[in-house]
């Protein structure tokens, strides 16, 4: 009989490696970062950590031994949810590896902003020394977090350093350390004209493209910045950018885009109230260690023995 089989699709440290056959040691483990290396696996394997939008879906649907997927992103949109939902397969996310290096990002992006950081850079390629257009601060002003999860949350804390009003906007209004006020996406029309920034820390569903157009931008205050580290179809980046040019609001902070790479042509980039970001608000030293120790070998206790995975685990009807 043919033992039992792990895929990993992503470069791991032997340290981890080995924890990971610690914990599976009847199973066979496949550590391969190649397609080639990878392809033939996808047919037999139990267990894979690491989805590649490159992976051949033919022989996963073929797969029969295919239980459960750790993805090694908080998104799953780009996954085929249909069809593995027919299969019902386990997905576990990575949500939750992100929440430091994130919220440092969007506080990066947030102080760059308001204290003029990307006006700096810039001129210092040119020599220009100019201190004129420097008035704001961060301090006590209201920052409205669209979505608060645990990268919300984390921002949500790290505002309070900085004795920020904290306005939260969830499903959920159950109260939280570091959220002032909480309120649902259908009020989101209440929060928006009153917050100096406007922080998007959502996924990617049906309920959430293109949450942000014309209307919410205009109901924004003039002075205020927008931050988008969730996705780009969260936006609609014709109507920012509108809103960008006409004054609409002050500034914005992107890390995610419409389109990705961002396409050369993009208004975006010649913006001098816009700062870009290459989608690497999620990017740490410590990504392969938290998938691996804080999720899938927590899940994996769970899952010899039969039980629930009780961390991250998606909700297919919800879509995260």
């Amino acid at each position: 009989m043919n033992s039992r089989k792990i895929l990993i699709t992503h470069p791991l440290h032997p340290s981890l490696l080995e924890k990971v056959k610690s914990q599976f040691s009847a199973w066979q483990i496949i550590h391969a970062s190649k397609q080639d290396e990878w392809q033939e696996h996808l047919i037999d394997s139990e267990i894979i950590v690491g989805w590649r939008n490159s992976f051949d879906m033919q022989s996963i649907n073929q797969n029969d031994q295919l239980k459960w997927i750790q993805t090694w992103s908080a998104g799953i949109n780009t996954l085929p949810l249909d069809q593995l939902s027919k299969k019902n397969i386990f997905i576990t996310s990575a949500n939750g590896v992100h929440s430091y290096p994130i919220s440092e990002t969007i506080f990066a992006l947030l102080l760059g902003l308001t204290r003029n950081i990307h006006t700096y850079v810039r001129n210092q390629q040119t020599k220009k020394w100019d201190g004129t257009d420097i008035k704001l601060e961060a301090h006590k002003k209201t920052i409205g977090i669209i979505g608060v999860g645990a990268i919300g949350l984390e921002t949500a804390k790290i505002a309070k350093a900085f004795d920020m009003h904290v306005i939260g906007v969830r499903n959920s209004l159950k109260p939280t350390d570091y959220v002032d006020k909480l309120y649902t996406s259908n009020q989101l029309a209440e929060v928006l004209p009153i917050c100096d920034y406007v922080v998007v820390t959502l996924p990617l569903t049906d309920d959430t493209y293109h949450l942000f157009q014309k209307e919410q931008f205009q109901q924004m205050k003039k002075s205020a910045f927008f931050i988008n580290i969730g996705r780009g179809e969260i936006v609609k980046e014709d109507d920012l950018v509108e809103a960008l040019i006409s004054g609409e609001i002050l500034g914005a902070g992107l890390d995610v885009f419409e389109t990705e790479p961002l396409q050369q042509s993009s208004p975006l980039w010649d913006l001098e109230n816009v700062i870009i970001t290459p989608h690497t608000s999620g990017s740490t030293e410590h990504y392969s260690s938290r998938v691996i120790e804080e999720i899938f070998l927590q899940n994996a206790i769970y899952y010899l023995k039969g039980e629930p995975l009780p961390i991250n685990l998606v909700d297919y009807h919800k879509g995260y």
